[in-house]
């Protein structure tokens, strides 16, 4: 038995807006370089053993995420840091002090290490959370 065939069709025959597909990449950067220049980027991505979309895809994503956007999320992430610099010097010094031992400046240096590693992501995240809800809070009001 066959199907029969509809006078409409069944889906949109319009290509899906850039929201309808997560996950999808639909937008291109484009710039200019010397021949000295394309050169030079080629060579890098090359020795990555990455295709050039890939390198300058991961190298502008990688910078655009390590380097805070504005100097407010530069402050926020260094008290971050320090907040969580001191919590956890407290709480290893309490921890030494009742197991009989002491803080050893190895530790010190990985607290200080892990705080550093952290702040830009934590403090990016505390501050997209703070402008969702002041967002949020606009939209009720």
């Amino acid at each position: 038995m066959s199907t029969p065939e509809l006078p409409f069709p069944t889906r949109s025959e319009a290509p899906l807006r850039d929201e309808a597909r997560p996950g999808f990449r639909t937008k291109t950067i484009a710039t200019r370089l010397t021949p000295g220049e394309l050169a030079e980027v080629e060579a890098t991505a090359e020795s990555a053993g990455q295709s050039l979309a890939e390198w300058l895809r991961e190298t502008a994503l990688h910078a655009a995420r390590q380097r805070p956007a504005d100097p407010i999320e530069l402050l926020l992430a260094e008290v971050w840091a320090l907040r969580y610099t001191l919590l956890n010097l407290f709480h290893s010094k309490a921890t030494a002090e009742s197991e009989g031992t002491q803080l050893l400046p190895d530790s010190i240096v990985k607290i200080r290490d892990q705080a550093d590693a952290m702040k830009l992501q934590k403090a990016h995240k505390i501050l997209a959370d703070f402008l969702a809800l002041a967002r949020a809070n606009r939209v009720e009001e």
